[in-house]
């Protein structure tokens, strides 16, 4: 699925004029080269974490920044992408909210990748159902268990403050906080497991909205 994702977000990119300048929020150099991008030589690729990882070669740069306060001026980039990382900025909407804006004002072009809250299967504690289970108990399960990619976390405010980390995304919140995007779904035995918003790809773009993956 994530390899068909990223065939739809290649087709996206060629149509951009080259050099391309690429922002990943929250991404690694090995993601890329999984995905077989580091066999081309006209794109530049600027991994943002909060802590800047060591990289290699000349396609790469990696720095250090915030997903909600982007240190770089209007429409610096060809592209904003980003997998798997709005739902890590913690408990509250708000959040979601800045980095949105920032994805926006930053890129000319914006692809955002996000699992479906109403997916019954929580993608990160791999627990049916996690999501909507109330804190306290999501809490208990993290710090007294191994929890799908996570290891027992025995101090219960660390374990707390791990649960309240992840803020799971719906369509309507997605569109909400990117209301011009197209909306790319991912499907897995007909139900919605993830989420694309994609905009300034221009009109070509629409011809895969709400593709069933």
């Amino acid at each position: 699925m994530r390899r068909r994702r990223f065939a739809f977000f290649l087709s996206l990119l060629s149509e951009v004029k080259r050099p391309a300048r690429i922002l990943d929020v929250g991404g690694t150099p090995e993601f890329w080269q999984l995905m077989g991008l580091s066999q081309l030589d006209d794109v530049r690729i600027t991994i943002l974490n909060l802590q800047a990882h060591p990289v290699t070669g000349p396609l790469f740069d990696s720095v250090a920044g915030d997903a909600r306060d982007l240190r770089y001026a209007d429409r610096s980039f060809d592209v904003v992408f980003s997998n798997s990382v709005i739902e890590h900025l913690g408990p509250h909407f708000s959040d979601q909210q800045l980095m949105a804006k920032e994805v926006e004002r930053v890129g000319q072009r914006y692809f955002i990748q996000t699992p479906n809250r109403y997916f019954p299967l929580e993608p990160h504690f791999l627990v049916p159902g996690f999501q909507f289970m109330p804190v306290w108990m999501r809490t208990w399960m993290v710090s007294s268990f191994d929890v799908g990619w996570y290891k027992r976390i025995p101090d219960k405010t660390a374990a707390r403050r791990e649960v309240e980390s992840v803020s799971l995304l719906g369509e309507k919140q997605l569109r909400i906080l990117f209301p011009t995007a197209d909306i790319y779904k991912e499907k897995l035995l007909g139900i919605t497991k993830s989420f694309v918003a994609f905009g300034g790809w221009g009109k070509t773009s629409h011809r895969f909205t709400s593709h069933a993956g």
